[in-house]
């Protein structure tokens, strides 16, 4: 077992609510026990789905212990069971991944060919989810009192969904999670009040279900005691809506009557005893929103607001200023560390700053193994994974993960790094996706899709004498929502005189063909959800890369080992390129959405 760090947590106290003690007491005996409750679910896992097509290929023989799991089953890919899911998708009902039936598939980012992955889901493993879920409250009210006095002005927008060609529906973790009949059906929590009725929360309609959760907020905003959205980034967008929407929804409040633009009938149901006219917050609102200064806007709004609730960890760490600035530097909450493959663990310190986060990972979720991450360069032999109880301090980590859904030694790609340790369950830090350069909400856009979008476009502009000599990249998110914006230096060749390279109609087909080659979830978020917006190329100055690269030089880099960064965050180096910018160019339209898989 780990040597524990000198940071070791004392044991996590009790509270006066005797259901958040036990649920407090769980914690501890997971914790404790971590190794003990690591081989236990593997030994589940194996003798659930040992006779499961896919397990049976390695020839396990019936064996539940780790040494012959470890010996016998390869670690894996998506690419490498895609195979495997696609007949599932396609209709086939039998035990291929997991002896218990696949109730749904859930999508997640892009693979390297662009499509959307699709992850199975079972009814089994949406208890286990939701009991991890059940342990956020306790953990939070040892650190805020009161929790259970106001209510949670959470925006929640449903992602679009659709069916596979075997009839299972595929739709993201959020959706899956809130659209499920044990969560919409789940006893009454005085910890868990919101402010929007739930009709507002799955309307499929973004503005009208973004436009009604606001106007519910409004109205309970003294009653609001924390303010959250999944990601940092929604929270951003919810800013933005009301800095576009104000005007109306004072209307709405003044005359206690609402818009006609929300035309759902069971949302505007839901709002009948919410509604009535409240001159006084109108004309609060209009003095508010009509500043021009919109510093600290959350808290002058909603007063009563201990914490903001959202992932503000991995790419989410780019909006913690903007947050900061909208809401009067209100303490940042991540609570939980999940994915669509499996939710891990729980944030034991939540309200440290942003850039402390970590997680402490409860063994009973799934069986989890590590992979070191190896320095580039490094030629020794291949790393040892290694299990949940024996990573080191200080160390970084690929997590790797064996779920009761049908999922074995999977590379997750997430890329941890350990912080210390919770009784003997390792706290882990968010360091960042495998091999993602771009990330405006949950896309996840690699160098090598990039370089192949950038490829792709740069086709276009063959025909006018031109060639991208060179590219690199950023998130924008001076803007809501954020888009990508690439930056171009183009060789032009031919007469001058003749050409001036391409046009700007030209070059806005180049932005539009490098959203076409994006993956479905950029495309998703794209057009569907709203949460990117286009894509923007600008044409930087001739020499421009050079500039860069002497810039980078003489910050002390090597000139031999030097190569052009495909994303750049520095604040000089992009002062650098928009300095050197020629001409600017956005996609004039949204690029082709589907989640249709293939047959």
């Amino acid at each position: 077992m780990a040597v524990q760090s000198s940071h070791r947590s004392t044991p996590l106290g009790l509270t006066v609510c005797e259901e958040h003690a036990r649920k407090l007491a769980l914690v501890e005996d997971m914790t404790t026990n971590t190794d003990l409750v690591q081989e236990r679910v593997l030994k589940e896992i194996l003798a659930q789905n040992g006779e499961t097509e896919y397990l049976k290929r390695f020839e396990l023989g019936g064996a539940t212990d780790r040494e012959t799991f470890k010996a016998r089953v390869p670690l894996v890919t998506y690419e490498d069971i895609q195979p495997d899911i696609q007949r599932i998708a396609n209709g086939d009902r039998s035990a291929i991944l997991s002896a218990l039936p696949i109730s749904e598939l859930l999508t997640s980012s892009g693979t390297s060919g662009g499509e959307m992955k699709l992850l199975p889901m079972t009814e089994e493993e949406l208890d286990r989810r939701l009991l991890l879920t059940s342990l956020v409250m306790p953990v939070m009210s040892l650190y805020v009192p009161g929790l259970d006095k106001g209510k949670e002005l959470h925006f929640l927008l449903m992602k679009s969904e659709t069916k596979s060609p075997g009839g299972l529906m595929m739709r993201s973790v959020v959706t899956s999670f809130f659209k499920s009949d044990k969560y919409r059906n789940r006893p009454f929590n005085a910890y868990s009040v919101h402010t929007s009725p739930m009709a507002t929360v799955l309307c499929a309609d973004r503005f009208q279900s973004m436009y009604t959760q606001m106007l519910c907020g409004l109205y309970a905003r003294l009653e609001v005691i924390r303010i959250g959205s999944t990601f940092a980034s929604g929270l951003l967008r919810a800013v933005s809506f009301l800095q576009q929407h104000w005007q109306s929804l004072s209307r709405d409040i003044e005359t206690g009557t609402l818009t006609d633009m929300v035309t759902d009938p069971s949302v505007r149901n839901s709002l009948t005893g919410i509604l009535s006219p409240n001159p006084g917050l109108a004309k609060f609102l209009v003095d508010e929103c009509s500043k021009e200064d919109w510093a600290g806007i959350i808290t002058r709004i909603w007063p009563n607001t201990k914490y903001l609730n959202a992932v503000v960890t991995g790419t989410m760490a780019q909006y913690v200023q903007n947050l900061e600035y909208y809401s009067g530097s209100l303490p940042m909450v991540s609570s939980m560390y999940c994915s669509s493959e499996c939710f891990f663990g729980l944030n034991l310190r939540p309200m440290c700053k942003p850039s402390e986060v970590s997680y402490t990972i409860m063994p009973n979720m799934a069986y989890m193994e590590f992979l070191p991450v190896v320095a580039d360069g490094d030629s020794s032999a291949p790393p040892i994974l290694v299990d949940l109880a024996d990573v080191e301090v200080g160390k970084e980590y690929e997590i790797v993960v064996t779920s009761c859904t049908g999922l074995y030694r999977y590379r997750v790609g997430d890329i941890l790094q350990v912080k210390g340790f919770h009784n003997s369950a390792p706290e882990f830090r968010f360091v960042r996706r495998k091999n993602v350069v771009l990330s405006i909400d949950a896309d996840k856009t690699d160098e090598v899709e990039l370089h192949g979008a950038v490829e792709r476009a740069s086709e276009l502009i063959k025909p006018y004498g031109a060639s991208v000599m060179e590219y690199t990249s950023k998130a924008d998110i001076s803007v809501i929502p954020g888009h990508y914006v690439i930056y171009w230096e183009l060789l032009v060749v031919g007469d001058p005189t003749l050409s001036n390279g391409p046009s700007d109609l030209v070059l806005q087909q180049c932005c539009l063909e490098m959203e076409e080659a994006m993956s479905s979830k950029y495309r998703m978020l794209r057009v569907a959800d709203g949460a990117i917006g286009p894509l923007e190329i600008r044409v930087v100055k001739s020499g421009t890369f050079e500039e860069l690269m002497e810039y980078t030089i003489s910050r002390g880099a090597s000139v031999s080992q030097y190569k052009v960064p495909r994303c750049v965050t520095y604040a000089p180096i992009i002062e650098l390129l928009d300095s050197r910018v020629e001409s600017a160019h956005f996609s004039p339209a949204y690029p082709k959405c589907t989640h249709q898989t293939s047959q």
